[in-house]
């Protein structure tokens, strides 16, 4: 497994993490959440455990009261995504302490001027922006691991279109699973390549030197609520309210 970005994101964060003590982890079935005693919180998918036992990492109960740098390096972490999905919720959650890069609030998809001429390729199930992709015109190949989505295409049969796409719509989720660099690995030349969804890093320099020209990801402005609604098994749409939605652009 290639963990590029992840580690390259670690290598960003480290030497700017400080003093940054964890002072909460909630591991919900949806997404995961990270604040530190400063505040600032982060938040990830949580990847699905297949694991046996009723425990499903064996850290719990050990992460708050951490340096914040410790739970960021578990976002390298080659044996376990979910360990993946607490390092993202951490490095998420550094960044929401630094200074933001540039950014905008205008829906990712709109800026893009797709037409009937593009062919977009979308890793990853997003419903609302499929609505919007389908009403362009486009050719739209979906690519996704859940067959319950009905047209979509297995990961095997969306190489030939990500290869041949002009704009790539990645999920997030792929710096979770472990998938991220390879799918980068399998574009052509898209004039466009977004990093789409709440758990994507808004930090353009991990991406440098990559295909990925934006990143469409979340802030969090509301910790209290947020905390609560992925404790109790919450998603995207409740916790919708209590986030900012920021696009940065790599070369910007």
């Amino acid at each position: 497994m290639t963990l590029t970005i992840q580690k390259r994101l670690v290598g960003l964060l480290e030497p700017l993490a400080g003093g940054a003590v964890v002072a909460d982890v909630r591991i919900g079935l949806g997404y995961t959440a990270v604040r530190l005693e400063s505040g600032h919180t982060g938040v990830s998918w949580t990847v699905k455990s297949d694991t046996p036992s009723c425990t499903h990492f064996n850290e719990a109960g050990s992460l708050a009261g951490r340096p914040a740098v410790e739970l960021l390096r578990m976002l390298a972490d080659e044996s376990s995504a979910l360990a993946r999905t607490v390092g993202l919720a951490a490095a998420n959650a550094l960044l929401a302490a630094l200074p933001a890069p540039p950014a905008f609030r205008d829906e990712v998809i709109s800026t893009l001027a797709i037409t009937p001429d593009d062919r977009v390729a979308m890793v990853g199930y997003f419903a609302p922006v499929i609505a919007r992709l389908r009403k362009t015109g486009c050719q739209l190949d979906i690519v996704e691991l859940n067959a319950h989505h009905g047209e979509t295409l297995t990961p095997e049969q969306g190489r030939e279109a990500m290869a041949h796409c002009t704009v790539a719509i990645v999920t997030g989720t792929s710096l979770i699973n472990g998938t991220c660099d390879e799918l980068l690995a399998g574009l052509g030349r898209p004039r466009a390549v977004v990093l789409l969804g709440p758990s994507s890093p808004l930090c353009p320099e991990a991406f440098q030197g990559t295909p990925v020209t934006h990143i469409a990801g979340s802030r969090v402005h509301n910790a209290e609520a947020l905390l609560r609604i992925v404790s109790e098994g919450g998603g995207t749409m409740l916790m919708k309210p209590h986030l900012d939605f920021e696009t940065v652009l790599v070369n910007g």
